[in-house]
């Protein structure tokens, strides 16, 4: 680091979210330097009781909570809302994700955190929006997957919808309302705009988003996109394949000078003039000859021989990586792209690494998620000048 100051050191953030998408938006803030006060219930984030443990050591929670601070309160209670003001008014982001309507029920809508702190950029997050017809309904990740159209096109061909084995559509709406937060303190402080704004930010907008030109072509042609597998609608070859020692890579042709060179690597050079693949909607009309080319030549080679041949003529592939590669690999670990991180219950916490990289300002996880609930409890009341709080547990 060239600069001892991080890229958002001065910043405040008020983490009054629970479980993933929202915390997670903070996390991201306060990888690159922010002061983040996380607020949990005295019976902790469910965030805790999602994934594994060990030794009561809830294991997710390490990355989650890391660089945060955490305090608890009951916002059923009026000295804890009370506690919530002063804590806005000491913010310049806040973030929640309660069923529209909760919070202005206890007076702590945006209209009252706006009046306590002009300033204040207000992140609010749900499944489906503070407006429009299902605004009230519950939204989870899962439903925001699903109704996104993300599900749809997921899964093998003649299959079921195939919803992601992660925390998809959280992750996506928290890059989103990352770079959301950001814009909004650019407008307010680089551009003179001088007061926050709220942000709108549901779980299925921002997947829906990335799915590619679905919308323009159903609308234009009538496509309706529908189970690939590993395939792609727009490009050939793009598929998984088996290596002879039971590994998988995936590949994609994505123009007609990289499918050339794939051509290459399995011995067949002359078929880079056959009319069958020499045209992108041609090799998509011949996706099973092609696909069985490249298989057959995969299977027939160990997965080192196969990267090997196939990078030394710059022709794209990647194993398809388990965690326990992904941790082993030189890398994941020459870039930092796993870290493991000095922790007081596991001694060392392993986790994702801060990214993007900035040259001037990079990110860094300076702790871990602290298990004890309310692990800061006295330090935060002392940021805002008191010396205890009814609230610790």
């Amino acid at each position: 680091m060239t600069n001892a100051t991080m890229a958002l050191d001065g910043i405040k953030v008020l983490d009054l979210a629970s479980l993933y998408a929202g915390p997670l938006i903070a996390t991201n803030l306060g990888d690159y330097g922010a002061d983040v006060i996380k607020v949990e219930h005295p019976r902790g984030d469910d965030a805790r009781r999602w994934g594994h443990t060990k030794g009561g050591v809830p294991l997710w929670w390490k990355s989650i909570a890391r660089n945060k601070r955490l305090i608890t309160l009951d916002l059923h209670d009026e000295d804890a809302r009370q506690t919530v003001r002063e804590l806005t008014q000491w913010a310049d982001v806040v973030i929640e994700n309660f069923r529209p309507g909760r919070l202005e029920s206890w007076g702590l809508g945006w209209d009252d955190m706006h009046a306590l702190n002009p300033r204040v950029v207000m992140v609010r997050v749900t499944g489906f929006g503070q407006t429009g017809p299902l605004s009230q309904e519950p939204g989870f990740g899962t439903l925001a997957e699903a109704f996104s159209g993300f599900a749809a096109i997921t899964g093998q061909p003649g299959g079921p919808p195939t919803l992601p084995p992660f925390g998809l559509a959280d992750g996506v709406a928290a890059l989103a309302g990352t770079y959301a937060t950001m814009m909004a303190l650019y407008w307010r402080d680089a551009q003179g705009g001088g007061e926050g704004q709220m942000i709108d930010l549901s779980l299925y907008e921002p997947l829906f988003g990335i799915l590619g030109p679905q919308a323009i072509e159903y609308v234009e042609i009538g496509t309706v996109q529908g189970r690939q597998g590993n395939r792609s609608t727009r490009t050939a070859p793009r598929n998984a394949f088996t290596t002879s020692d039971h590994h998988w890579v995936a590949l994609s042709g994505g123009t007609q000078q990289v499918v050339n060179r794939m051509l290459t690597v399995i011995g067949r050079p002359e078929l880079a003039g056959d009319e069958r693949f020499s045209t992108a909607a041609a090799r998509l009309r011949h996706s099973d000859e092609i696909d069985a080319l490249i298989g057959d030549w995969i299977v027939s080679w160990p997965l080192a021989e196969v990267l090997r041949q196939f990078r030394a003529v710059e022709a794209p592939i990647a194993p398809i990586y388990d965690v326990a590669q992904i941790v082993g690999d030189p890398h994941y670990q020459a870039r930092g792209s796993v870290i493991r991180v000095p922790d007081a219950d596991l001694g060392e916490a392993t986790m994702a690494g801060v990214f993007p990289k900035l040259s001037l300002t990079p990110g860094a996880v300076r702790f871990a998620g602290r298990t004890p609930i309310g692990a800061d409890q006295e330090d935060v009341m002392q940021t805002l000048g008191r010396r205890s709080t009814t609230d610790k547990p």
